[in-house]
């Protein structure tokens, strides 16, 4: 038989169910919204698996370096006829093995090594280029987000205040103080608002469709005020020489030029004697068994011009990467420029706009006031309201630009990252596979694997590779 729960069970499920009640609602912090962002970022995970690319280009210019193992097999008949009708069958068959070995090239093979390592480098700033992009997406996207719906409130607040009017229009028409004209404006003015609400209710549900996009999934709860900014250089010159020791995109030109004169000395010793080692051993189809072994030598004499091409290529394109460098440079150093300049007037319209808002304040407080003396129109008060009204929108603008102008500056200098943000989330180490294939650790076929190649399968697997 089942008991009844007595009276202090009741009273503790009660006093239970009111501390629930009484808890703030889960909500999404700014912190939130960049580790969702980073965390399920296509984009990121693109320029992960391109990085990943770059790596194996390591592995293959040292796979140059090893020596290459075919196997051979060939069978064949061979029929001869005579004059005199007769036909003569023979077959031939043989297995074997072919060992190619380059001893000496000018070296071309390890500076191509050297180049595909700088390519990797590159890319790496490239991938934190690119988080900063994501992350500085996400940022305006839970900002604007914010925005629309601190300007729903406000037009909440701007309806309830017309409405107020339109009722005290109406009251002071029956007791004759006003006309029909004056109840018209205010009817007219409730309409207008309500219309503006509903806009912006629209656009708060366009914000959020905006932050799925970015962050990957919508919202928790009501969006809770972003911290406090990071801290910025003093000055726009600091910020602007700090960009140019630190931004990503800096240092990726730079490896781009060094990955570009290996390349193009590397085409030069294309153009040097090279010297290889080939054997071979195999066994005919009438057991006959063959070895031989040979050196061989190639000094490039003519090759209708095509190596010095390749060469006069390779060194405009390195020279073309340095003039590349001092682009990138101008073009961070007009961005941090331009990213301050946004910053310093967002700052000056806020407070000009809270100088707006108090004095809207106050003019709106004495036009009513001033109405119900009957010295003010129904139409001097809404007027005096819509000022206000915009005064309070500007306001709430100009913060947010405020915010997003901040990181929008670290996006610039090149420090929007994780790293610098302190975000609580696990990094992606570029390092872990690229340590793992650099190396080009392939098992030979039928051999017992490798413990490099048990490690390179497991992080494919991690990977979602087979």
């Amino acid at each position: 038989m089942l008991r009844r729960p007595d009276r202090a069970f009741r009273g503790a499920v009660a006093t239970a169910l009111a501390i629930l009640l009484t808890l703030p609602a889960a909500a999404d912090t700014l912190s939130d919204a960049l580790i969702e962002a980073y965390r399920n970022s296509p984009l990121l995970e693109q320029q992960r698996y391109l990085l990943r690319a770059t790596d194996e280009d390591v592995a293959i210019a040292v796979s140059a370096l090893r020596p290459v193992v075919n196997f051979q097999a060939s069978y064949g008949k061979t029929a001869t006829f005579s004059d005199f009708g007769g036909q003569l069958t023979s077959t031939s068959g043989s297995l074997s093995l072919v060992l190619e070995y380059t001893l000496a090239d000018g070296g071309q093979r390890n500076l191509r090594i050297g180049a595909a390592k700088e390519a990797v480098l590159s890319a790496r700033y490239g991938l934190i280029q690119t988080e900063q992009g994501v992350l500085l997406d996400a940022i305006n996207a839970y900002l604007n987000l914010r925005l629309a719906a601190r300007i729903v409130d406000v037009r909440e607040s701007n309806v309830g205040l017309i409405t107020q009017q339109l009722r005290a229009a109406q009251d002071r028409f029956e007791v004759g103080e006003v006309t029909r004209t004056d109840v018209a404006i205010a009817q007219s003015r409730l309409a207008a608002s309500q219309s503006q609400l509903a806009a912006s209710r629209g656009q708060v549900d366009v914000a959020r469709e905006q932050y799925r996009l970015t962050v990957g999934r919508l919202p928790v709860g009501a969006l809770q005020s972003p911290p406090t900014p990071p801290t910025l250089p003093p000055s726009v010159e600091r910020a602007q020489a700090l960009a140019l020791q630190v931004h990503p995109l800096i240092a990726a030109a730079q490896y781009d030029i060094t990955a570009l004169t290996l390349l193009a000395d590397a085409r030069a010793a294309d153009r040097r004697p090279s010297v290889g080692l080939q054997a071979s051993a195999g066994r005919t189809r009438l057991n006959t068994d063959s070895v031989s072994i040979g050196v061989t030598g190639n000094i490039p004499i003519y090759t209708g011009g095509r190596l010095p091409a390749l060469q006069r290529q390779a060194i405009a394109q390195a020279q073309a990467s340095r003039s590349n460098l001092g682009q990138v440079s101008r073009t961070i150093v007009d961005g941090v420029g331009q990213a301050w300049a946004g910053l310093e007037v967002a700052r000056a319209q806020i407070t000009a706009s809270r100088q707006g808002v108090r004095s809207a304040q106050l003019a709106f407080d004495g036009f009513r006031e001033e109405a119900q003396l009957g010295a003010r129109t129904t139409l001097d008060v809404l007027n005096s309201e819509q000022e206000l009204l915009d005064a309070r929108t500007s306001l709430i603008t100009a913060e947010t630009d405020a915010q997003f102008a901040v990181y929008n500056v670290l996006a610039a200098i090149g420090l929007l990252t994780t790293e610098h943000l302190g975000l609580s989330v696990e990094r992606y180490d570029p390092t872990d596979y690229y340590n793992t294939v650099s190396n080009a650790p392939r098992a030979v076929p039928g051999a017992r694997p490798s413990t490099q190649g048990n490690r390179l399968d497991s992080v494919l697997r991690r990977f979602g590779r087979n």
